[in-house]
Order: C-alpha cells, then sequence, then structure tokens
C-alpha cells in the first residue's frame, strides 16, 4: 500500500489535521508543513496534556505510515532504545560452532554479530525502510530521559543514521518523520534544538477548545460543553494551581459529566467529580465548594445566552 502524499501547502496540512479530528491553528500547521517539506524534526514543547503526542498519532494515521513510539524515562540506554545482541542466541551459536570444530575464531566473530542476532529497538526501526514510506517516529516526553541519551540523538537526528561498532553505520534509505515532545520539566540542550523545528503548543483558546469537545465528546450537550471549556478556561487564567487542567482533562471531565447524564455544570456535582479534571488534592480544596459555586455563577452572568441555550 502507497503512503499518502505528504500536504503540499499550510492548508493542505489543516485539512489534513482536520480529518483526523485534530483541531490546529495555523501557526502549527505551517511549522509542521515546514517540517515535512524540509525532513526536520519537529521539537514540540509545551505542558502535559495539550496534544503534542497526539500529532505523531495523526500524521501516522492520515500519511498511511508506520508509527514508532520511544517512550522516554529516566535510565533510558542504548540496548533499550536503540539495539541490543541476542546473547542467547550468539551462545547457541558458538557452542554448535564448538561441536563442529570447523569454525576458525575470526569467522565465529564475524558470525555471531550478524544482523540475524540483532535485535533492533525504536530507533533501528525508525531508519529501515517501509513498503508505507518512512515511519512516524514519536520521541516521547524526551526531558524525562538522561542528557547521555539526548546526546546520543544527535547523531540520529543530524545524519538519519546510528552506528553499530560491530556492524557499522547503519543510514536510512529516507528520513523518517521525527516529532519530539517534552513537557519542559528540564531544558534539553541547544545542540539537539539546533537540528529541529521549535514549536511551543499553548493551551487553546475558548474557542477551539470548545471545538475539540465537540468532536471529541460528541455526546455532551451543548451546554454543558460550553460551560465546561469556560469553567477550565477561568481556571487556567484565574487560579495559582500546581498543575493547570490540559486538554485530555477537559475532556476527561466533559466525558465524566455526559456520562452521569448532566446538561450543565452542577456545583454539587461539579465538586464532586473535581478529581477528573484535576490531579492534585490542594488544587481540588483550593477550588471545591462554594469557590465552585462562585466560578459557575459568574461564568453564567458573562455568558446570560447560555441560561436559553438547548440542554439537548
Amino acid at each position: 500500500m502507497s503512503p499518502t502524499p505528504l500536504p503540499d501547502s499550510i492548508e493542505g496540512t489543516l485539512e489534513l489535521m482536520d480529518r483526523a479530528g485534530y483541531v490546529a491553528d495555523r501557526s502549527l500547521a505551517t511549522v509542521l508543513h515546514l517540517a515535512l517539506k524540509m525532513k526536520r524534526p519537529l521539537f514540540l514543547e509545551g505542558e502535559a496534556g495539550v496534544g503534542k503526542t497526539e500529532i505523531a498519532k495523526v500524521l501516522a494515521d492520515t500519511l498511511g505510515r508506520e508509527l514508532i513510539r520511544l517512550q522516554c524515562y529516566e535510565g533510558l540506554d542504548v540496548a533499550s532504545a536503540v539495539y541490543e545482541w541476542n546473547y542467547p542466541a550468539q551462545m547457541v551459536e558458538i557452542r554448535v560452532a564448538e561441536a563442529s570444530g570447523d569454525m576458525e575464531h575470526t569467522e565465529l566473530s564475524k558470525s555471531i554479530f550478524d544482523e540475524r542476532f540483532l535485535i533492533k529497538r525504536p530507533v533501528l526501526q525508525a531508519l529501515e525502510p517501509s513498503l508505507s514510506g518512512a515511519p512516524v517516529f514519536l520521541i516521547d516526553e524526551l526531558d524525562r530521559a538522561d542528557e547521555a541519551f539526548e546526546a546520543f540523538l544527535l547523531e540520529v537526528l543530524a545524519d538519519n543514521q546510528v552506528t553499530v561498532p560491530e556492524l557499522g553505520t547503519i543510514k536510512a534509505d529516507e528520513p523518517p518523520i521525527v516529532i519530539i515532545t517534552t513537557n519542559r520539566t528540564r531544558e534539553i540542550h541547544d545542540a539537539l534544538k539546533r537540528r529541529c523545528l521549535y514549536h511551543w503548543v499553548d493551551y487553546p483558546d475558548a474557542e477551539r477548545e470548545l471545538e475539540i469537545v465537540r468532536r471529541k465528546v460528541p455526546g455532551a450537550a451543548q451546554r454543558l460543553a460550553t460551560e465546561v471549556v469556560a469553567f477550565v478556561q477561568k481556571l487556567r487564567a484565574e487560579e495559582e494551581l500546581f498543575k493547570q487542567p490540559g486538554v485530555a482533562e477537559t475532556l476527561d471531565w466533559a466525558t465524566a459529566l455526559s456520562e452521569l447524564n448532566e446538561i450543565a455544570l452542577d456545583p454539587d456535582m461539579a465538586s464532586d467529580t473535581l478529581g477528573v479534571l484535576l490531579k492534585y488534592q490542594d488544587d481540588i480544596e483550593r477550588v471545591r465548594g462554594s469557590k465552585v459555586r462562585q466560578m459557575i455563577d459568574d461564568i453564567r452572568k458573562d455568558a446570560p445566552a447560555q441560561q436559553t441555550m438547548p440542554t439537548v
């Protein structure tokens, strides 16, 4: 199956994202279009839950490419991310050679470090040719990995290749579509950023967030969706929270309230379900109760037309 052609314009990139239900703004579509045309990695930075990872998934789905994901974490090393040797199979090869007695030492060394004993991890998999075209290679939450691994990635990002000492350099015939995400828990070195195009993925404005909720939670009542988005937007703008709710939490809260057959924000129900929206007890206690009631009242005063909107 041949891959879908890359979009040839910013508008085409917007349409591509829209077909997959991703509500992108023009600035994101622009840098994404450039990354695809220039064959450069795209470095996406932003708070958790704003949709950075989803961008890679949407690209893979709409372009008909394989998605290869490297989830970063503290202690990630070459054996887990790039490759390792199948030591048990190599030992079997050595035992067979010893039993037969007809293999020289140099021949044995070449034999056991053959590609058939190479276990390919995400980085090497991303450099392999594919019938569906270059894969989408997602390096997710790079800020969780150690700086040593970050430095190792420089060769991959700069030259689309990896050096395996026993085999030599393995280079991609076609560069993968690389998406790197970070939640900015630590700074990423400039040397890596220079090899990428950069984009900050911010929280969406109210209009775009409401469109996202309508697409992702179509079963939610119109008034409920509007009030949920207005409440979350007000939280982000006015409250000093340890962790602001992301779009993912907005969707979860709208889904939860819809499952409870709510058609508008009820202060008691909103307080009881804050654990869906906020993930730290101090944040929940700051908002729960009278604060929730006051915020809902303020939302309805600011948008009186909501009172007469259809609720089903």
